[in-house]
């Protein structure tokens, strides 16, 4: 029996002499690095957050003392001693454990997020309530230096600083985020990291002053002034003091004893503290020393070699990849083109465009908000800026998008990776809500491709719309299509009919058109047609093709990888309405009010019938369930009732959205004929 099968919970560990804890810490990499190796996930900063993470659970008695995880990407070590080492092997997996923290699942687990930069603010929210309580318990709040560039991080320290509550920030320092850390505030750290010369004469000169006897807390208080010059001479900045804090370290985060003695004497400090630990990511485990770029969240991967490994088949492109070749083509025709990236150039495929022009690519670390205002004032000046950010990420800057570029009609290009499911990282991660929250802005332009070749074409034309415009597409690789030499310009706001049928209408958007006409093809076997229309648009809708499809008493389905509340369905419900073509027959396909949890891609898409065989079975169901009518068959009652509307008559007037006050008679004159 190891160390790590006695511990249930941090009673536990607190129970074991300090001896025995390097152990544990051997046991708990030991364990991350075999479950990843096998199913994936976050790698490297668990690796290189053990010991931090014993410590603290060592000296705070949680759950009574609160630890607030930022983002949470980082806590499977913490999993592991509060109460789910049996179920780490789950981790990530659908129905099993998250692989950031949820509330819902632990005690322990005090605040959810997904998202960097939230730790402090929710820690000193957690602060304030226990003082207006009049509880007694400590809290912590563990951020990373790649978090504390996003300005969430920045606003929760000047209002810690000033309210001056019990509250201890340890700044877990690995001068990484996901990619290599950026901006300032990364330089102002990698400076008191090269000043740690100051702090340790600073204890020297402190403890030689106290050996002075009758005089020595003189000379303290003479030395004050001069302590602030010394500091501000060796240290570049004393930021953290300056904002309210009480600043300690740097320290090393990997000598466990150290960080015992640490928190231990300073655990109960009256005030704000911050200590400044430097941890190096990957610990333990060489191939992700070497790589902490590719550790930081890593798919399965041979344990002895590090290497991934790789599948036998031949996939094709990714969506991210052909997204940064179609930018690098783009580009070098048109010198006006500047990528920026969040802290985001390797999943976004920035990285790609950063070696190809490196003088029109930025990466503002974890900045969302300061991305988007940065690309409104590029495009002020008649440059054509592009902002490669993960859809669930963009919601951070909803104001920016809003104010700082729809408003004035900026001509930016949102390119959203991971526009859906994104699979294992859960709700936080899916990128559920960008058609919903971006078609509602007068003047934005909203696109989402077929596959990886329409994506090329969207591109271009993203660049072409003079608008705020936004493309949208999935995480994981195409569809394997056959790629068009030559980059095309796409007509705005209008989608394509892939099949025809007349039993009902599928409008499919973006990664589902694809599936809707396997789905089509599945019901043509059972004698069912329907056509179907790839929208290319969420915004604007073609209405040509919506007045076409969308006939009074036609059965009408929507599909999308997307939230049905205010989404693509429901937009074209609204242009439905907006043209006047009354008593459409809607079925919507989606995401329904709930938050998608954890697990693969193709699980979750198959649980809420976003692949072929949901999609056939929902339009099966519809269809026989419905009282609507094809137009066929309408024109046949109108026939047999005695109305002399030839079919072809009424058909043109349908198909150009003009019903005549006839028509409408006629129709709506034989309810209980129609309404069969």
């Amino acid at each position: 029996m190891t160390l790590l099968d006695s511990i249930n919970s941090p009673k536990d560990l607190r129970k074991l002499d300090r001896k025995q804890l390097p152990e544990l810490a051997g046991e708990i990499r030991h364990r991350i690095i075999d479950v990843v190796s096998r199913i994936g996930g976050h790698f490297g900063g668990n690796l290189g957050i053990v010991e931090l993470t014993l410590a603290l659970h060592y000296v705070f008695d949680t759950p009574r003392d609160q630890i607030v995880f930022d983002t949470g990407h980082q806590t499977y070590p913490h999993k592991l001693i509060t109460g789910r080492r049996d179920t780490f092997d789950t981790i990530r997996m659908h129905g099993g454990i998250s692989g950031f923290c949820k509330r819902e699942e632990s005690e322990y687990d005090v605040f959810n997020a997904g998202h960097a930069s939230t730790s402090i603010s929710a820690a000193l929210g957690i602060a304030v309530a226990r003082d207006i309580k009049e509880e007694n318990y400590r809290v912590v709040a563990i951020i990373g230096d790649g978090a504390l560039s996003g300005g969430l991080a920045l606003e929760g320290l000047n209002q810690a600083g000033h309210l001056k509550r019990k509250l201890v920030i340890i700044l877990n320092d690995n001068d990484m985020s996901i990619s290599t850390n950026v901006g300032a505030m990364s330089g102002y750290l990698n400076g008191i990291i090269k000043g740690k010369t100051y702090n340790q004469a600073k204890d020297l000169a402190r403890g030689l002053m106290d050996r002075i006897p009758l005089v020595g807390g003189k000379i303290h208080g003479m030395a004050s002034d001069m302590e602030q010059l010394f500091k501000h001479m060796i240290v570049p900045g004393t930021l953290f003091e300056e904002l309210g804090f009480k600043y300690l370290g740097p320290y090393d985060g990997h000598d466990l004893n150290f960080l015992i003695d640490l928190f231990e004497k300073n655990k109960d400090y009256n005030g704000p503290l911050l200590v400044h630990v430097i941890t190096k990511k990957g610990k333990g485990y060489v191939p992700a020393e070497n790589k902490p770029i590719w550790s930081h969240g890593v798919t399965p991967f041979d344990i002895a070699s590090g290497e991934v490994v790789k599948s036998t088949k031949t996939s094709p492109p990714s969506y991210t990849a052909v997204f940064a070749e179609t930018m690098i083509e783009l580009a070098k025709h048109d010198p006006k083109i500047v990528g920026i990236t969040a802290a985001m150039p390797d999943g976004t495929g920035m990285d790609k465009f950063a070696k190809a022009f490196p003088d029109r690519t930025f990466d503002v670390g974890i900045a969302e908000e300061h991305a988007v205002t940065f690309c409104g004032g590029l495009a002020t000046q008649g440059m054509k800026p592009i902002a490669a950010i993960y859809s669930t990420f963009l919601q951070r800057a909803f104001d920016q998008v809003f104010h700082d570029v729809a408003i004035m009609d900026l001509p930016v290009v949102f390119a959203l990776d991971r526009g859906g499911i994104a699979g294992a990282d859960g709700p936080t991660h899916h990128g559920i809500y960008d058609m919903a929250y971006l078609r509602i802005f007068p003047n934005m332009i909203c696109m989402a491709p077929k596959d990886e070749n329409e994506l090329r074409h969207m591109l271009k034309t993203s660049f072409e719309t003079g608008h705020p415009t936004s493309v949208r597409y999935p995480r994981g690789n195409g569809f394997g299509v056959t790629m068009d030499a030559e980059l095309q310009s796409l007509p705005v706001g209008k989608g394509e009919v892939l099949r025809e049928g007349e039993a009902a209408a599928i409008f499919a958007i973006g990664n589902e058109v694809w599936p809707s006409v396997q789905a089509a093809e599945i019901l043509a076997k059972e004698g069912i047609e329907v056509a179907v229309i790839n929208a290319r648009f969420i915004k604007p809708l073609d209405d040509e093709l919506i007045t076409k499809y969308c006939r009074p008493f036609a059965r009408v389905i929507t599909v999308e990888e997307g939230s049905l509340a205010g989404g693509f369905g429901s937009a074209i419900m609204e242009r439905v309405q907006q043209l006047g073509i009354r008593d459409v027959q809607f079925h919507r396909i989606g995401i329904p009010d709930e938050y998608v949890h954890h697990g693969a891609q193709d699980v979750l898409r198959a649980q809420y019938d976003l692949d072929a065989s949901g999609i056939a079975k929902r339009v099966r169901e519809f269809v026989g369930e419905s009282k609507g009518m094809t137009l066929g068959e309408l024109g046949a009652i109108l026939d047999e009732a005695g109305q002399r509307i030839p079919f072809d008559e009424l058909k043109r007037a349908h198909e150009r959205g003009i019903d005549s006050d006839h028509i409408d008679e006629v129709v709506y004159g034989i309810p209980q004929r129609v309404a069969k």
